[in-house]
């Protein structure tokens, strides 16, 4: 019975910790991401896409940090939740805040080539290209900022070269990570309180732990590189 019991705690305990680590990283996501998603709730994005390309920038460093701590956590569940993400977007700030403008940039640029292309004969071959490199650019910056989160002071060049051979070499992954950041988002423009409050975490876990595999090759290199960037 007292084997049952300590058992029973220890469950309830791991629960407690789960729901505490999904629930504030919720929380801090809101707070690191709050001008994006200003922007997301109180505007037409069709009409506003580029408030949405500016303020991209300032949500990247805090998706970053949530990845930190879903790292931190794995390796000690005891981690700060807070001390971690504040650490961590501090220290991935600048280079996820670039890694945020960049694509950003590159999809506006995409965007507005496949609407001109549209309707026309060039449009037959050049949308689907438009659109292949739009996936690669989002799957990118994805496992990108995931490496950012394991290695903050590793060159974004490098970073970006890795991520986006990786990314293409282990399609699979990515391809679940784009679904599982779809859901996401789709959940969002339906029930944005949910989405934030609830389901970005966990969701964002899966997103992490695939993109994680991805690039465990290139992991410890990226580690070495924080000694000597």
């Amino acid at each position: 019975m007292s084997a049952m019991r300590r058992i029973s705690h220890e469950t309830y305990a791991t629960v407690l910790s789960v729901v505490y680590l999904g629930l504030m990283t919720n929380a801090l996501l809101l707070v690191g991401c709050l001008p994006l998603l200003v922007v997301l709730v109180t505007t037409d994005t069709a009409l506003s896409w580029p408030l949405v390309a500016l303020a991209t920038p300032l949500a990247t460093p805090a998706v970053a940090a949530a990845f930190a701590v879903f790292s931190a956590s794995a390796a000690d569940p005891g981690a700060g939740v807070v001390r971690t993400f504040a650490r961590s977007w501090v220290a991935v700030f600048r280079r996820a805040a670039t890694l945020g403008a960049l694509t950003a940039a590159a999809l506006v640029v995409l965007g507005v080539d496949g609407r001109a292309a549209w309707g026309r004969p060039v449009g037959t071959w050049a949308v689907p290209v438009l659109a292949t490199l739009a996936v690669l650019v989002v799957a990118t910056a994805l496992l990108g900022l995931v490496a950012l989160a394991e290695a903050p002071r590793a060159r974004l060049r490098d970073v970006l070269r890795a991520c986006l051979y990786l990314g293409v070499r282990r399609w699979y992954l990515t391809l679940g990570s784009l679904a599982v950041l779809a859901l996401l988002l789709t959940l969002f423009t339906v029930k944005p309180a949910l989405a934030i409050g609830l389901a970005a975490a966990p969701l964002l876990y899966v997103v992490w732990a695939n993109a994680r595999h991805s690039l465990r090759p290139v992991l410890p290199v990226e580690r070495e590189a924080t000694t000597t960037a």
